[in-house]
This record gives C-alpha cells, structure tokens and sequence, in this order.
C-alpha cells in the first residue's frame, strides 16, 4: 500500500503536532505518524513559559488548551530547610511564571484541530523504518513505515523529523551528533498534592542537589531530583528511606504522602539527562526539528517551548519551499540559520544556571 502528502512529520509530540496542524491550516496536504498507539503517554515536560503561551495565542490555541485543562503558576520559591528563601512573581503585566499542561490536553487541542481539515492525516501505531530518496537527485522523498503490522510507502516533498531525542529520522539520514552530559541524571516522580498546596514551582537542596517540585492541573505535584550521573543503579540498591527523608525534610507538609506513595526505587522513574547538538538539521528533502535536532536537559523546561517555536519558524518557510518547488538544501538550511544560534544560546544558558543553582540559597542560619 502506498500514499502520497507534500509532508510528512515524523512524531505527534508538541513540535509536530503544532506543525502539522499550522500546514493543514495553511492548505499543505500533511500525514502526521506516531510511533504510539495514543497521545497519553508518558511525558515529562509539561510547562509552558513566555514563548510557548505566545505561540499558542498567535494561532488561536490558547483558549482551547486553556479549556482542556491547564494550570497558572502563581510564583517560584526557593526553600532552605523548609523556609523561604526567595520568591519569583509574576513579572509586570503577566499573570504567572509559567503553565503546566498536561501533554494529552495540548496534543488532544492541536491534533483535535487539525483532523477536520481534509488535508490532514494522523497515523498512530506507524513506525518508520526507511527513508525514500529520488534515483536522481538522492533527495529525501519519502519513507517506509510499518503502519499498525502493516508495510506502507507514503511518498511525500518534505520529510519533517520531529521524533524526539533518540530520533528514528535522524539515524536513517546519517546525521551526526554531539552528545553532552550535564553531570546529573534526573528521577521523576508524581504525588497527590495536599490540601490547599498552591500552584507554584517549588526549588531546593537536598543532599546537596537540585530538588523542584512542580503543581500540575489535576491537583499532583511532579518531583524532580538530580542524582549524580550514571548513579542510580548503585544508588537503588541502598534503602529508600535516607532518599525521602531529605524530601520530607525539606517540604515537611508532603510527609504523609512522600511515606504513601515513594516507598520504593520503582515509584521513581529515572531520566538520562544528555543534550545533543547535530551536524546539520537539514538535507535535500528532510528537516530534523525539536528534540531530534537540539536536546536539552529538563532546566528551565525549555524543549517543549523550543520545539513549539520550531514549528513556528519551519511552517512559513516550508509553504514556500512547496510554492516554489524547491526543497534543495539552500532553502531548507534557512530554518536552521534562523535557529541554530537561538537554540545554542538556550543550551549554554541551562549549563549556566545549573552549575550557579547552589548560590540561590544563603547559608542556613537557625
């Protein structure tokens, strides 16, 4: 079985939903594959800032995402034995620090927009297995994708990689990248918040790392603690308790629900933290975008809002390149010289604020 679109993006998360959804609005005939059998999995980073909330409102999004359900942050706190520290606001003329949104909320609003259009197609449970290239011009013009057990060939102008860190795309092209390590991986986990916990970011240290815990919509409260790199296999294998007794120490309202519901290493899941940068985001006939061609770690919850500003920036300039025929790699390198410096700017400031968050807090005086 083959099919034909002018694109095809490769991955339903934020990135290439949004962008899939901007190019069928726009009239490109567009297939968007995902790996997944549904949009609910598991996904971490959930919080919008400045940029992505901009994004959504400038293509009319914002007031669906905000009736699926999302959530303003009132403040960031920084604790220090259990007492505040210091306190970010909202700045002048905003109304929080940032949202949390659920992924299924977001993805649910962008693809649910997009299915009407006649233009469109979404494809779950579709793994792509081979890029096609022209016998002449060895351009990308399509790929092979094992769709629910099924072989099919969708041939198609434009292949969008939009697959994530560990990008299929990126591998089949044979596009190199730089793998950097930022010294800590990450443990998530999720618990009920109590009664009347507020909506904020919460920040700590706890045994000399980075602790955040963030109120998501629902009424949960997700956990981030930096562990020392390549640390947790050992670090399993030693009791729980010491672990969330720094926890509980530090938030001391949490202690009934830390001791209910973190009483083993599985109820943590744990996170490599690596940041990647590639060689190049383009070649004749292909994009890499988002998480597949600039990764970041979880500090500042940056790549969500990346890869949305992504497909900001590629939706217009993947109009033209179809307008004019052309998606040689002169014209598809522009998306990357408009954003390669942005992203490595976004990069170097993560590398900044991890290695300084130790000096947001005084030294405890009791």
């Amino acid at each position: 079985m083959s099919l034909h679109a002018e694109v095809v993006i490769v991955g339903a998360g934020p990135g290439g939903a949004l962008l899939g959804y901007l190019l069928a609005a726009s009239g490109v005939n567009v297939i968007l594959l995902e790996r997944h059998g549904g949009i609910d999995k598991e996904f971490r980073g959930e919080h919008l800032n400045a940029q992505g909330e901009h994004i959504l409102r400038e293509h009319g999004l914002y007031e669906h995402v905000q009736q699926a359900g999302l959530l303003l942050m009132e403040r960031v706190e920084y604790f220090q034995q259990g007492r505040i520290v210091k306190t970010i606001l909202p700045a002048p003329g905003e109304q929080h620090t940032g949202i949390h949104v659920p992924q299924k909320n977001l993805l649910q609003v962008l693809i649910g927009q997009s299915v009407p259009y006649p233009n469109y197609r979404f494809m779950m449970d579709s793994r792509v297995t081979e890029l096609l290239h022209d016998p002449i011009s060895g351009a990308v013009n399509g790929v092979k994708v094992r769709h629910q057990g099924e072989e099919m060939t969708i041939y198609s102008k434009l292949v969008i990689g939009a697959d994530g860190r560990y990008s299929t795309v990126r591998k089949l092209a044979g596009i190199g990248t730089q793998i950097l390590k930022h010294g800590f991986d990450l443990l998530w986990a999720r618990i009920p918040a109590p009664t009347g916990w507020p909506a904020t970011v919460r920040m700590a240290l706890a045994k000399q790392a980075q602790l955040a815990l963030f109120s998501q919509q629902g009424g949960y409260i997700q956990i981030g603690w930096n562990i020392q790199q390549d640390s947790f296999p050992a670090l399993r294998k030693t009791p729980i308790e010491p672990f969330t007794e720094a926890l509980i120490e530090s938030f001391p309202e949490l202690e009934e629900n830390v001791q209910r519901h973190l009483r083993a290493w599985n109820d943590f899941v744990l996170l490599k933290v690596q940041s990647c940068v590639c060689d190049t985001w383009a070649q004749p006939g292909l994009v890499i975008m988002g998480d597949a061609a600039h990764t970041f770690s979880p500090t500042g919850a940056i790549g969500v809002n990346s890869a949305m500003q992504d497909a900001h920036v590629l939706a217009p300039l993947l109009m033209e390149a179809l307008h004019a025929d052309d998606t040689g790699l002169a014209r598809l390198q522009q998306f990357e010289q408009l954003r390669r410096q942005e992203t490595r700017a976004e990069l170097e400031s993560q590398f900044a604020r991890e290695s300084g968050f130790s000096g947001q807090f005084p030294v405890y005086q009791p």
